[in-house]
């Protein structure tokens, strides 16, 4: 399921790019290319983040790369709310 996730990741930044330029790049005056090329370019994005996102959770989970820097709940919970 990774791989596939890592394919739609690749698929979904280069979406973003293709259409991000084909939005900056198009006449002024053709304003529907220029609308469809962006949102298509922000549909890109938001999956090219998620499926990053879903990317870095499971290479966590498997150990393939270090668990984030946190503070455990024991010592959250005692600490009596100071910031």
């Amino acid at each position: 399921m990774s791989k596939l996730i890592a394919v739609l990741n690749v698929i979904a930044w280069s979406g973003f790019w293709a259409f991000g330029y084909l939005a900056l790049s198009a006449d002024v005056g053709n304003t529907s290319q220029i609308m469809i090329a962006g949102l298509l370019a922000v549909v890109g994005a938001a999956v090219g983040l998620f499926t990053y996102m879903q990317l870095v959770r499971h290479s966590e989970a498997t150990g393939y790369a270090k668990p984030r820097n946190r503070v455990p709940d024991s010592v959250r919970e005692t600490d009596g709310g100071a910031a």
